[in-house]
This record gives structure tokens, sequence and C-alpha cells, in this order.
């Protein structure tokens, strides 16, 4: 028989990300393109055998830190082996626009990945990535922190009418160049000194070109609903869709806010805003240990901080605010509820590594001292963030969460390897078992949501909210991102202990019609693109 296709997915199980009932068919590939979905007669250059395994869309990420990640190494192993295809960046921080000032900073802050920062515009700096060779496709939104600090560096004042004029204008640019919206991430610094009214201006603009709105909102704790309240005002104003990042509610004072969050948004859906969340299905988050710190701390950037630790009365004011309930604030070092719930995870310094995977408890112990006094002792030695992950989730409300008709996923994590230069610190696990991790416990196991629900909140529903074009669904005319896997087998294997483990259970993708993973093992295959917002499209 003639070859008459590229690739023919053959005898699975369809999920085409609809959310409707699974059917069996095969799946017909010529190029880039799905161009059948059905019994195909006729074969294909490539044959992939998918008898026992579902077929589905390939996943989105919908909170990707593989930037980079994907510089140092393009295969993105973690996410590929879990059957991600997209990554999207842009949580209130993204590679452009950036100054020669910015250039500068972050070299000077980058960790154990070195790169040079040859770019200024978003769409540069991704175009870069994808022109070193990568395995999935990439998107990202523009952050307001760093549209933020293009105007006004680290300062906590509002942005004059002629600096707010600018930061619109590079709003403007960014849709234009394919951005996807604006993220913001209100609970860091420079971030938080952005008002309402701020973030509604730059939201507009995003709205005016078919993006959305994005943020880790300003509390997920004790105001974790006046936030949420936040959130829906900025699409009632700026009209546009609006997403919150990883929902979660942190700090066990805080785990009973689950149904009025609920509540709030359902509502705002019911008046037609299009209100959506994501998720990581992990007890724990991580962030920066010097996110522990009160927000004036950081004003000016990581130098400005480092010499406020380094005053005594400073100092002493901080320590006291750390321990304080946090009621303007986002009080991480309160969530955590105790220093044994925050984990050390990476440095920059060679001679703290060794305290890698060690609580702030057992370091404060072993250098007796007040944790809040090594906490800022780290940063200091370090002169970094100093990553941590820190336990503040609550069990039930993730099985809650991934029930919800209008909750997508995504790692907040690189893509990486057990290797090189990423065994240089200790990941969280969500990093090599997000979606495996939904699909293994929360769906087979513990039934929390029904598989064909589940696989249309990672494909085709992101898709629709994002507006990508021709993405998430298993449908003829569509781009050929598709993974095979075995819903009886699919698993999450990394710990907090032992994160550097694949995934196992996720059998083939393809990215562009590329087969980038083939029976478990990935082929070296690169051939993901940089995907683009609609205002791109419609310019």
């Amino acid at each position: 028989m003639r070859a008459a296709h590229d690739v023919v997915i053959r005898g699975g199980t369809i999920y085409d990300g609809s959310g409707g009932s699974p059917f069996a068919a095969d799946v017909a590939i010529d190029g880039d393109r799905i161009v059948a979905v059905g019994a195909a007669p006729e074969s294909g250059r490539t044959e992939i055998d998918a008898s026992g395994l579902a077929v589905a869309p390939g996943f989105i990420n919908m909170l990707s830190w593989a930037t980079t990640s994907l510089i140092a190494d393009g295969r993105s192993q973690s996410d590929i082996r879990q059957g991600v295809t997209l990554e999207v960046f842009g949580e209130g921080w993204s590679l452009g626009p950036v100054n020669d000032a910015m250039r500068r900073e972050q070299t000077e802050q980058q960790g154990d990945i070195k790169y040079d920062i040859t770019w200024t515009t978003l769409a540069e700096a991704l175009d870069t990535i994808a022109a070193k060779g990568i395995s999935p496709n990439i998107a990202s939104f523009v952050g307001a922190a760093t549209i933020r600090i293009h105007e006004l560096e680290h300062e906590d004042r509002r942005p004059s009418a002629d600096e707010l004029g600018r930061m619109r204008a590079l709003v403007e640019a960014a849709m234009r160049d394919g951005a996807l919206g604006v993220g913001s991430a209100l609970i860091y610094s420079p971030a938080t000194y952005a008002d309402t009214d701020e973030l509604v201006a730059l939201a507009e603009i995003a709205g005016r070109h078919g993006g959305m709105y994005i943020s880790h909102m300003r509390s997920e704790g004790n105001r974790l609903v006046e936030a949420v309240d936040e959130v829906i005002e900025i699409a009632r104003r700026a009209k546009l869709p609006a997403e919150i990042y990883h929902l979660k509610q942190a700090g066990r004072a805080n785990w009973t806010k689950l149904d009025e969050v609920i509540e709030h948004v359902e509502r705002a859906r019911a008046t037609g805003l299009a209100v959506t969340a994501d998720m990581y299905p992990y007890e724990a988050g991580a962030t920066g240990l010097s996110s522990c710190f009160p927000p004036w701390a950081h004003e000016g950037g990581l130098r400005a901080t480092l010499a406020r630790l380094r005053d005594a009365g400073q100092r002493g004011r901080i320590r006291e605010e750390m321990a304080r309930r946090g009621t303007d604030w986002e009080n991480l070092y309160e969530a955590a509820g105790t220093p044994e719930g925050i984990v050390l995870v990476s440095f920059k310094n060679e001679r703290l590594k060794p305290l890698t995977g060690r609580t702030l408890g057992q370091v404060a112990a072993q250098r007796g001292g007040d944790p809040r006094d090594v906490a800022m002792d780290l940063v200091l030695e370090d002169e970094s963030r100093v990553g941590m992950v820190i336990f503040m989730a609550s069990a039930e409300n993730l099985r809650r969460e991934v029930a919800l008709p209008w909750m997508s996923f995504g790692s907040d994590a690189g893509s990486i390897a057990p290797e090189g230069v990423f065994l240089m610190s200790q990941p969280h696990p969500r990093t090599y078992g997000t979606f495996a991790r939904v699909l293994g416990r929360f769906v087979r196991e513990e039934k929390a949501a029904p598989l064909e629900d589940v696989i249309r909140r990672m494909t085709g529903f992101p898709a629709a909210n994002l507006r990508l074009d021709r993405r998430g669904l298993l449908r003829p005319g569509y781009f050929a991102d598709v993974v095979a896997f075995d819903p009886a087998t699919v698993q999450d294997h990394a710990t907090f202990t032992d994160p550097h483990r694949y995934a196992t259970g996720l059998a083939h993708v393809l990215v562009n019609g590329s087969v980038v993973l083939r029976d478990g093992d990935h082929t070296g295959a690169r051939p993901g693109r940089v995907l683009y917002g609609s205002g791109r499209r419609a310019g």
C-alpha cells in the first residue's frame, strides 16, 4: 500500500479536546496539520500504534517559566514527557521589552544558567529562543511589572500621565507583535506598587487587540476574596477576559475561603464576564525567600534590598513585620505557619548550595539564630532572591479545584532534565509532574473529574481562552499537536525530596506534525514555534 499521509496514529481512543465522549478513530497528519480524524484506510510514512491509548490534543501549560530552561536545553524534557506542547510565559515578568538598564540588571542576577540578552522586544526574545531549536511551541503575555520597570524602574509611586502613556504604548507594541495579553504578579515588588487603575489602563490596550488579563493576584491568603474581586473589576472595566494564576488558599486560616471564591467567580461569569483560573496540583508553592520581606523592603530593586538588610534599623523593622499577620501585604512567612514549612531549593553562591533541600528551620537551628534573621542573612550572602518551596495549601481544596469547569492547569516551573546544569538546584516536583499528577492521582485514583473534561481543560478550553489559531482540538485543519498516553498508568514520580524524576505513561507526543516523543523516548526533534495572539494576526 502506498503511503498516503506523513503520519497515521492508529487505533486510539480519541479525546478531541471538546469535552465530548471519547470515540475510537485514527488520526491522519500531513505536514503540520491534521487532515482526518476517523478510519484511515491509507497508511502513513510514519505509523504509530495507539491501541489501548488515549489520543488527545497537546496539553497547554498556562503558567510556564521555561524561558531560561529552554535556552539551556530546547528539548523541554520534563514537560514533553507529560504531553505539554505549548509553554505560556509572562507571569508578571516577560522577556521583553527591555532597555539597557534592565538588560544590565537581569544579566547580573542570572543564576546557574548564563545567557546573553540580545533582544529588546518580547517578540525578538521569543524568536531568539525558537531559533535555538525547541521541542514545544511557546507564547507569552507581556508582563505588567516589566512594563512598569521599563518606565519607573523599581520606584513605589504612581506613573505620571506621560509615563502611563508610554507604558500603554509598550503594551500596544507587544500586542501587535503577538503577546497574548497582560500578565501581573501583584505580591512581588515593584508589581505590588501598581494600583487597580494602572492595571486597568494596561489591560484596556490588551483587550482592544483580543487579549486577556491574567494575574497572580494581590493576595492568595488573608485578602484572597478581595483580590479575586480586583481581577473581576479589571475584567469588567477593561472589557476583556481575565484569568487567575494558580488559584489557591494560602495559609490554614484561609482554607475555608474557597466557597466564597467560587461564588464570586461564578457570579461574574453569570453576568457574561469571561473569568477563569488555572492551578497546579500540589500543597506547596515555590518562589523567592525574599518574598517573605514586606514590599517596602524591595523598593529600588535587589541592590537596595540588600542595603536595607545590612542596616540594623531597617533590618529590625523587616524582622518585626515578618512576624505579623499580613493585612496590607502577602506575608508568606506567616502563611507557611512554621519555618519548617519553608524548604530552601536554589542558591547562586557555591558555598550555600549544600543547604539545598533543607528547611529554613533546620538552617536556623544549625546557625543558632532567629529564622527571620537567617532568611535575611541567606538573601544577603547569596545576593539573590534564594529559591524556596513553601507549604501552605489544602489537599481537599485541590481536589475541589480540579473539578471546576473553568479551571485550566499550569506548572509554574521550567521544563528541565535530570542532568547537567539542572542538577545544581532542587526544583519543585511540579516541574516534572503537574499534568501527569492531575491525570493519574486526581482523575484516575480520586475520580475528582471525568477524563474527557480534564483533557478539555488542558487543551481546547485554554486554547479558546487564549484565542489561539487552530490549536487545542483534534480536528481536520488544526495544527497537529497530539499526545497519546495510557490513562491506566500515567503517573507522576517526582517528590519534594526526590524531584528529578520523569513522569511515565506518556507514549507519544507530536508537535506541529513532528514526532517528539516516541514510545516514551525523546526523538531529539525540535519543531516548536512561536505562537501569536490575535493582535498580531489581525495586523
